[in-house]
């Protein structure tokens, strides 16, 4: 626990982060999602935060990059719903009555 918010290991992990996106996707379209022109907010709140943690605030970084991260992949949020809802038990916690949305 004392290790959660080691800066070095927040800018490994983040350097890592992107290098893996960059190649199960490729570079150019690593490049093309995170500099698309409505995500430019939530790229510089992202790329904001790994600087920062970077220079020495790894609390402030990883909130900031956290909060980039979900405007980033928010898109990509209701496929992994949709995901876990076919997973066995997963699937029936997410169908409770105060859980479900009304369809």
């Amino acid at each position: 626990m004392i290790l959660f918010f080691d800066k070095a290991l927040l800018a490994i992990g983040n350097v890592l982060f992107v290098a893996g996106l960059a190649f199960v996707i490729g570079l150019e379209r690593t490049f093309r999602f995170f500099f698309q022109k409505h995500k430019m907010k939530a790229t510089g709140f992202f790329l904001g935060g790994v600087l920062i943690v970077l220079i020495g605030w790894p609390l402030i970084g990883m909130i900031l990059e956290i909060y980039g991260f979900f405007l980033l992949f928010r898109g990509f949020f209701p496929v992994v719903v949709g995901f876990i809802r076919r997973v066995p038990v997963l699937g029936y916690l997410l169908n409770l009555p105060g859980i479900s949305s009304p369809t």
